[in-house]
């Protein structure tokens, strides 16, 4: 697979581990997430994660070994 190593842009306070992995077509569902973290080392923060519903925060750091590392960052609001 590619090396992604990428900043991501959160528009809600925080996104899960799962719909992360389907926003970056790791995975197309949520089941299949769960299988993908079973087989497939992921860590948060520099520690192992397997929860498809562990809540990700700005500035989480998340190495998906053999795939890159990415980023997480509140977006930009456009407030007037």
């Amino acid at each position: 697979m590619k090396n992604l190593n990428q900043t991501v842009k959160l528009t809600a306070p925080y996104i899960t581990l799962g719909q992360l992995l389907k926003k970056l077509a790791i995975v197309s569902s949520g089941g299949q997430a769960k299988w993908y973290l079973r087989d497939h080392q992921v860590l948060l923060n520099g520690q192992p994660e397997q929860r498809r519903g562990k809540k990700l925060y700005p500035a989480d750091h998340i190495q998906i070994v053999g795939i890159g590392t990415i980023i997480l960052a509140m977006a930009e609001t456009d407030q007037k």
